[in-house]
């Protein structure tokens, strides 16, 4: 166990990620050197805003965007929040409809919510036992008053890809704003913005090696959404307040390495998830997977040990970082609203168990986490703590 301690894996890379050493490295310059406020005129202000500008671009270049379509956030909810409450006319809140599914992100189902309240008509779609979405649910959901359609890209917990290109060509079609939340995909899989058909895009800095505190939006040349923060003209009118120049250059620099690394990272965390998901399942009896066997993300392992909860089997392995559920359910005892979703069993969602890969994994570390889970599974079974 003290082996566990000091040398510990970890495997909750979807939960967060750890800064790239080259992020943080210019950062650490822009800190102690580039100070200036990008809306000033003078030597100061006028770097600042270079500095913006090019990293804007980075970020645009990872999904085949231009930089004039990324307005910076703090982050992914923040994006979402700006979409689905910004396409809506809170003058008349009542005349807007928007589509969305089950298995989001609570930054898209608590703002559908909150929208719902104000008169707002939501449509929540259901998801099959993969947790994917049939189009034709889409279709039939649509009426006059369809505003939006919001459909997440992956899902946070089962790594689980949604059928987007269907879904937004069929929005194409009725002229219907498209978005997704892109947060767990961008930088795991190759990500097009013109190939997927979306007008609005999510980005969340730290699931993808940038720092907490800062994200994107992608917005499709010619869209307007009416600002979230009101005040100052900065990201063209499109989200006020002073830019931060640090937490945008370090997301910056965090997709031009993505970017340079996705043809090599996809198949690694790949290999590594599938020996894992092996190991797993040829040890273990009555073992579940949660999610779509294919169509899911490389690095992510999402299972169920029916009969014994997951808190119990990682409350017992201290040298191993992962998780019940999304980061936000850690722990909890009530059975995930994504799997609650995809028809799982109680008896069988609170064993779940969530492992995310990421680049600082190795597939030694795999096998010897493999191996620890299958001891500890079979240690509880076997009536031990």
């Amino acid at each position: 166990m003290e082996l566990e301690k000091n040398h510990p894996i970890y495997l909750d890379h979807n939960a967060t990620t750890p800064v790239d050493p080259e992020a943080a490295a210019r950062m650490t310059h822009v800190t102690e050197e580039e100070f200036g406020n990008p809306s000033s005129a003078y030597i100061l202000g006028r770097r600042a805003k270079e500095a913006i500008e090019t990293h804007r671009d980075k970020v645009a270049r990872l999904m085949g965007a231009h930089g004039s379509e990324i307005i910076f956030t703090s982050g992914g909810s923040e994006s979402n929040n700006m979409v689905l409450k910004g396409i809506i006319d809170l003058k008349d809140p009542k005349a807007f409809h928007i589509i969305t599914s089950a298995v989001e992100h609570p930054a898209i189902i608590n703002t559908a919510r909150y929208l719902m309240e104000l008169g707002v008509e939501v449509t929540i779609l259901p998801v099959d036992g993969d947790g994917r979405v049939d189009p034709d649910d889409v279709k039939k959901a649509i009426t006059p008053h369809t505003a939006l359609i919001s459909i997440m890209l992956a899902n946070n917990e089962t790594g689980t890809l949604q059928p987007i290109r269907e879904i937004s060509a069929m929005a194409g079609e009725r002229n219907i704003p498209f978005h997704t939340d892109a947060a767990q995909a961008l930088g795991k899989i190759p990500v097009d913005v013109k190939d997927l058909g979306v007008d609005f895009l999510t980005v969340a800095g730290h699931k993808l090696y940038a720092p907490k505190g800062i994200g994107a939006l992608y917005m499709k040349e010619g869209f307007h959404l009416t600002p979230l923060i009101h005040g100052g003209g900065q990201e063209g009118g499109r989200r006020a307040g002073t830019e931060n120049t640090i937490l945008a250059i370090g997301l910056g620099v965090a997709c031009q390495v993505a970017e340079k690394r996705l043809h090599e990272d996809f198949p690694e965390m790949m290999a590594m998830r599938d020996r894992f998901q092996e190991i797993l399942f040829g040890a273990l009896e009555g073992i579940v997977l949660n999610g779509h066997p294919r169509e899911r993300l490389p690095n992510t392992l999402n299972i169920s040990i029916p009969g014994v909860e997951g808190s119990r089997i990682l409350d017992g392995l201290p040298g191993i970082m992962a998780s019940t559920g999304a980061a936000c359910h850690d722990r909890s005892i009530q059975l995930s609203h994504v799997l609650s979703a995809m028809g799982v069993a109680p008896e069988v969602g609170m064993g779940a168990l969530r492992f995310s890969l990421g680049r600082s994994n190795t597939m030694d570390q795999i096998e010897e986490a493999a191996a620890m889970i299958v001891d500890r599974v079979k240690a509880v079974k076997g009536g031990f703590p």
